[in-house]
């Protein structure tokens, strides 16, 4: 690899970008951002390298973009090699997938104008190639270990914020998907104003489709969940506690008192255990369906049989998930903190409830339930603002220009 330190604008930029997930691997919203912005970012004329974590039964690399020759850009993934050793612990495997992403980034042998890394969990890699080849740094963080935990109350707690601080100190720019988000680096991490971008995610709406030929069996589809007299009341998120499924198993017996005909569907993956036995626990068992990981297909069926999505979220950046079910034409219910506040307005594209309060939650399902008018504008209102507002077309041209700010002023120093 070779820097470029030339004096003249790049008449096409290439990217270095590194990520811990990327599909197939994907934890959470972070792979989806990625996966999704670096494709927009190839559309448009930059080349994008994607380096990110090994995935078992997927190539060392693989060009994603263009499909056929003679389109501009590029977007190529690259994966580091597997651990060579099992990790003894988080932080080993941490430090091995820093060392495989060095070392699938510099044997690439190519230049670049910008390294872009995604959170904490690359910050070693991130801050080794900027350092040793002199190349300018952005990174997006799209959470902070403080706002996850409530503070920091560990040692390891500590480290991962420590590298959240060194990954934005050594940054050109820092970048944030919501106003939320830009508020707590500067806060927590000291980030001068000056160097903070506030980026909003977008939504792929063609991943939202139901293609015709599964349109006929959505009707089977949603028996699979819930009797035709029944509303589907649904969830998606990891199985974290900062997410709140938690809080919402709590509040079923609450929207069941109110209306009796209902079936919560959540999904995501991680351990449920704690959950089931939550549900059992209120009588409520048989009302609540624990689906794990599930495929983007039935993921986006469920967003087109389910009656309300709800996201009672206890710290939540910014709330890819909610977007995609307003996207989709889902009535949403959202907890009122972080980018929630930004991304649904009460009562006008969905409905705020009191974070970490079951009680409120299930007054919020119940409003959706008892006012299907109502909610169905609301629903409306919201999928043609997230068509419009919310795009990665947009998201890359606002990054872009991130970029540029930065190659220009790399220029005159």
């Amino acid at each position: 690899m070779k820097t470029d330190r030339g004096k003249r604008a790049p008449k096409s930029l290439k990217v270095l970008m590194l990520a811990w997930e990327y599909p197939p691997r994907i934890v959470g919203g972070l792979a989806r951002h990625v996966s999704e912005l670096s494709l927009a970012l190839a559309k448009a004329g930059v080349a994008v390298e994607v380096v990110t974590a090994h995935t078992p039964g997927t190539p060392a690399a693989e060009k994603l973009w263009p499909r056929r020759s003679g389109k501009p850009g590029k977007l190529m993934v690259r994966r580091a090699p597997p651990e060579p050793i099992h990790p003894l612990d988080f932080m080993t495997s941490i430090h091995q997938l820093n060392f495989g992403l060095l070392q699938q980034a510099l044997s690439s042998g190519l230049r670049f104008h910008i390294i872009h890394a995604h959170d904490w969990l690359t910050a070693q890699a991130a801050w080794t190639l900027k350092q040793g080849l002199g190349i300018p740094l952005v990174c997006t963080i799209h959470a902070t270990e403080y706002g996850r935990q409530e503070g920091i109350h560990n040692p390891l707690q500590s480290y991962i914020n420590a590298s959240e601080w060194l990954l934005t100190y050594e940054s050109w720019r820092v970048i944030c998907c919501s106003e939320f988000m830009g508020e707590e680096v500067k806060r927590v991490l000291s980030v001068p104003a000056e160097k903070v971008r506030v980026i909003p995610n977008g939504v792929e709406l063609s991943r939202l489709r139901i293609p015709p030929r599964e349109k006929k069996n959505l009707k089977e589809f949603r028996l699979r969940w819930a009797a035709p007299e029944e509303k589907i009341v649904f969830f998606a998120g990891r199985m974290v506690r900062e997410k709140g499924a938690h809080i919402l198993v709590d509040a079923v017996p609450r929207v069941l008192s109110a209306w009796p005909k209902v079936k919560f569907v959540i999904v995501g993956g991680g351990w449920t255990g704690h959950l089931a036995a939550q549900a059992s626990a209120l009588g409520v068992g048989n009302r609540v369906i624990f689906t794990g990981f599930i495929s983007e297909e039935d993921l986006r069926r469920l967003y087109a049989v389910a009656d309300v999505a709800v996201f009672p979220s206890l710290y939540e950046p910014f709330g890819i998930v909610a977007l995609e079910a307003m996207a989709a034409g889902v009535p949403v219910v959202t907890s009122d903190i972080g980018g929630f506040r930004e991304v649904v307005r009460h009562r006008e594209t969905g409905i705020h409830t009191w974070a970490n309060n079951a009680d409120s939650l299930a007054w919020g399902i119940v409003e959706v339930l008892r006012k299907p008018e109502e909610a169905a504008v609301r629903a409306l209102r919201a999928a043609k603002e997230v068509k419009t507002h919310y795009t990665w077309k947009k998201v890359a041209q606002r990054t872009l220009a991130v970029y540029n700010e930065i190659v220009s002023e790399a220029k005159h120093k």
